[in-house]
């Protein structure tokens, strides 16, 4: 059976979450029955990059799907998104790939973004789609505090109790906190992250930004290792997963699809 790789840009707002679950709509079973329709398949698994949280949005979610039979790319993009509406969920680009091609394990890193908007007055037009937090925050502050987190370390801190993740060892390959007008943005980037992680990055970093912590509050809390030392965690709302990277890039031949960089498994940091 013919692979596919899909690039897709959802609104995680009415979604339980990418996965398929039996308490709601997940982003996974839209996809599904979009595709069952168009291919007339009863039988349809689709497989994503990162398990995103309810709330979590995406830019960057990648997906593979088996079809039974041949698919022009553009083809099988345009009938997703028909078929999609009016949900907001939106394929960006479909390919061809090999077999040996997975979304989920052949990911090399994962690139996350938290916008917090940080201003008095509460967003009209991004409500549901940011974190407001009225107090001003020092993202200069927050970025050099978070630099304590790049590199491999016991991340239970930051990981949520019901994390499946075999282990809590992960590297962090970089992190950076900027501002950008009344909006400041926690970029995150890994090959995986632990369920929560950079919600509860956030969470402490926020901490540390109106300071009520200090750059030495925040290393502690991750050489704690101990869940109850992490500060609040973020709302989901901010949280976007922005591109997933590939030793190869399964969409650098289809137009209008924008490259991965060189170079991420529970890939969800929500």
């Amino acid at each position: 059976m013919p692979r596919y790789a899909l690039k897709i840009e959802y609104d995680g707002t009415p979604f339980v979450g990418w996965q398929r679950q039996a308490n709601g709509l997940g982003v996974q079973q839209a996809l599904e029955e979009a595709i069952a329709r168009l291919a007339g398949q009863r039988e349809v698994r689709v497989q994503g990059a990162g398990r995103t949280d309810t709330g979590v949005h995406a830019r960057g979610q990648v997906a593979h799907v088996d079809l039974a039979k041949d698919w022009p790319a553009h083809k099988l993009r345009a009938g997703l998104n028909f078929h999609l509406r009016p949900r907001p969920v939106v394929v960006l680009a479909a390919a061809r790939v090999g077999e040996d091609f997975h979304a989920r394990f052949s990911a090399v890193r994962r690139h996350y973004l938290y916008r917090i908007l940080n201003r008095p007055a509460p967003p009209a037009l991004d409500a549901r789609r940011v974190w407001h937090v009225a107090v001003t925050l020092d993202a200069n502050i927050m970025h050099e505090a978070a630099q304590a987190l790049v590199g491999r370390h016991d991340f239970t801190t930051f990981r949520a109790s019901q994390c499946q993740a075999e282990s809590p060892v992960k590297t962090l390959d970089a992190i950076a906190v900027t501002r950008s007008g009344e909006e400041i943005h926690v970029a995150c980037s890994a090959r995986s992250f632990l369920h929560n992680q950079v919600r509860s990055i956030v969470g402490s970093l926020k901490l540390v930004g109106e300071g009520k912590w200090t750059a030495g509050d925040l290393r502690a809390a991750l050489e704690a290792r101990e869940r109850a030392a992490c500060g609040p965690v973020a709302p989901p709302e901010g949280l976007y997963l922005m591109r997933v990277d590939y030793a190869s890039d399964p969409f650098r031949d289809v137009a209008g699809a924008e490259p991965t960089s060189d170079g991420g498994a529970r890939g969800g940091g929500s």
